[in-house]
């Protein structure tokens, strides 16, 4: 309750008497109290209360207005339960207060009327009764009451002891606002702003702002920075919607902390300033303002205005998370996954991702798409994998649509469907997803959809402009074949330039293959070398066998037929049918490894297997060379070896 002690009359009273109330007229005032003038106890009482024109002394306060009270003295009563209800000058008790208030408030004391309507509405002293309080606060407003009035109207709104009825509320409003009541000149502003109970009309719920601002009421300050800032009602301008945020945020206001933050952190109508952004953030989200929470969390994670602190970023999100906020919710889950701030936990991620996702976050909703499809946290599920990719997609999200036109083009979790993937793909590649772009132009180059190599060079020349190596190296397909594009070998070897940078090994395979035939680019065998080497060094088997190639005949190198053995060896390993081909001849001849004649027809053997040219005539002529026992040791290794070896038919 904060009613100030004196009621209005007899504040009036005091006023008189001032702070230097002469000795005579005090003597005067305790001789007329001590022969029992109610009137005269009451004042003195009061005069203790607040020590003017006396000591201060709230027993003495206790005991005059009490001979007051008991010879029904509304003053003295009302007053009396004041002392009462705050414990001042008598052990607190919250009953008595509700007895005395209620015998000044049968006299139709206002003050009294007010206190015992808060009394019923909180159940404080006396059994919770919203209609009793609603029937109290009608007493006092009708006597003109502003903060009854404020109170009945907040009844009628909420329909707590009444029927609900928000003109009512309204019209309660009103009064208590043209009284000069801040609450209710700011809740009245609310209802023009909504159109609740009052038709809309924003002009007047700045007017009542405005009014409500003016006697530093945050909340109505806060609600004219947001309306300054998004020029609703009133001209747009930052700058003062900083101010008006600024003066609520001073006083405490949580939303006008947070939103203060936000111009601080976009700057917006106001300098630019991280560490600002934070320090607000961190007053509202100290009084539990789930959106400050959540954002200082994103700070926090990412070191913007602050050190990146990845254990302070989960606790902001864990107390977000535990107010039930989605955003939280999958922030926290993206940090258990990745064992950021908190002990790696997927099966902790997964269920957070599911609450999120479930309320709706795009977010959480794709990340638990991709648990499902691994089987992280959660037993792999394909089809529940795309019901979730299809949520996220349906919100737009461009990873998502992404993801699940690879699910449709693969038939994974759901029926194949290429025609479906390439939509998905589209509206993903239509956001700017470069990997969906990259997508989208392979599905019209290589699927068995109607081709259209022009429209695929287009959204591998968007990809590739992102720095997709995969659309970089398609599109030097596209430009050394001339399709879609006109031929280019120059343009083709710029592209592969660019994705064999990223480390793409097939890219850096055909670039090696330009530089070793001089098309598009200088001829430079000796670069042709580097590239082969960083493909090589990659798995790449065609690059593999091309550097033992380089090397067993001394182009852009100098001759090492041993090393040439080791990649061919390397490439044949992988399934090469020429590489395994060419290894026999080197163990025919003994070049770069002891002559082998065993050695020999395995790789030749595995050669003609695989269908390398000249191989079954190579084994054959080895076959008559073996003794008995040579072939049958030769068979057996060739079986072993080809137990080891990949199958031609997965090189890519």
């Amino acid at each position: 309750m904060t009613k100030p002690i004196l009621p209005l009359s007899v504040a009036l009273l005091l006023t008189c008497a001032a702070a230097t109330l002469p000795a005579t007229e005090r003597v005067a005032l305790e001789k007329r109290a001590a022969k029992g003038d109610a009137f005269a106890q009451c004042n003195l009482g009061l005069l203790y209360a607040t020590g003017r024109g006396v000591p201060k002394n709230e027993g003495q306060a206790v005991e005059w207005l009490q001979k007051a009270a008991l010879q029904g003295n509304a003053f003295a009563q009302s007053n009396l339960g004041y002392m009462y209800a705050n414990g001042k000058g008598v052990p607190k008790d919250e009953a008595e207060a509700a007895d005395w208030y209620r015998e000044a408030a049968q006299q139709g004391n206002a003050f009294a009327q007010s206190s015992l309507g808060v009394m019923y509405a909180s159940g404080t002293g006396v059994s919770k009764d919203e209609a009793q309080a609603a029937e109290w606060f009608q007493k006092a407003a009708l006597q003109g009451d502003p903060f009854s009035q404020g109170k009945l109207g907040f009844m009628y709104a909420s329909g707590k002891g009444v029927p609900k009825n928000e003109a009512k509320a309204v019209e309660w409003w009103q009064k208590a606002a043209a009284r000069g009541y801040a609450q209710a000149q700011y809740n009245l502003g609310l209802m023009y702003a909504n159109g609740t109970g009052v038709q809309k009309d924003i002009a007047k719920a700045v007017k009542w702002y405005q009014k409500a601002a003016a006697q530093d009421y945050a909340e109505a300050q806060g609600n004219l920075g947001f309306l300054y800032e998004n020029g609703i009602g009133l001209p747009k301008d930052a700058t003062k919607a900083v101010e008006w945020y600024q003066k609520a945020a001073e006083q405490g206001n949580a939303t006008a902390q947070f939103n203060l933050g936000l111009m601080y952190e976009n700057g917006t109508g106001i300098s630019k300033d991280a560490a600002k952004a934070v320090a607000w953030y961190q007053k509202a989200a100290v009084q539990g303002d789930v959106k400050a929470q959540g954002k200082l969390g994103l700070l926090y994670a990412n070191g913007i205005g602050t050190p990146n602190d990845d254990e302070q970023a989960v606790e902001w999100w864990q107390k977000a998370a535990e107010q039930g906020d989605p955003f939280a919710q999958s922030k926290l889950g993206f940090m258990y996954a990745s064992g950021r701030g908190v002990s790696k936990n997927e099966s902790q991620a997964a269920a957070l991702f599911e609450e999120a996702a479930a309320k709706g976050d795009v977010q959480a909703q794709f990340n638990l798409g991709l648990m499902y499809a691994d089987g992280r946290g959660v037993p792999a599920d394909q089809a529940q994998a795309v019901a979730w990719y299809q949520k996220a997609a349906a919100q737009g999200d461009p990873q998502a649509q992404c993801n699940l036109g690879y699910m449709y083009e693969t038939g994974t979790g759901i029926a194949k469907d290429e025609a479906q993937a390439a939509q998905c793909y589209r509206k993903a590649a239509e956001q700017g997803d470069a990997q969906a772009q990259f997508n989208l132009g392979r599905v019209l180059y290589e699927s068995t959809l109607p081709k259209d190599d022009g429209q695929a060079a287009q959204w591998f020349q968007k990809a590739a402009a992102q720095g997709n190596a995969l659309a970089q190296y398609y599109l030097g397909i596209l430009y050394e074949k001339g399709q879609g594009v006109s031929k280019s070998e120059t343009k083709a070897a710029q592209w592969y330039q660019k994705a064999a940078a990223q480390e793409y090994p097939k890219a850096q395979l055909n670039l090696a293959l330009l530089y070793e035939k001089g098309r598009g680019v200088a001829k430079d065998e000796a670069k042709a070398v580097q590239w082969y080497q960083k493909a090589a060094l990659q798995g790449n088997a065609q690059a593999q066998f091309s550097l033992g190639l380089m090397q067993e005949s001394g182009r852009g190198v100098p001759v090492d037929e041993a090393q040439a053995v080791e990649w061919y060896k390397k490439a044949a390993l992988q399934g090469h049918a020429q590489a395994q081909f060419n290894l026999g001849l080197m163990y025919e001849s003994g070049t770069g490894v002891p002559k082998d004649g065993v050695r020999a027809y395995a790789w030749a053997s595995l050669a003609a297997a695989n269908g390398a040219a000249n191989a079954s005539q190579e084994r054959d002529k080895l076959e008559e060379s073996l003794t008995t026992q040579e072939k049958a040791e030769a068979k057996k290794l060739s079986a072993d070896l080809s137990e080891k070896t990949s199958r031609p038919g997965l090189l890519k």
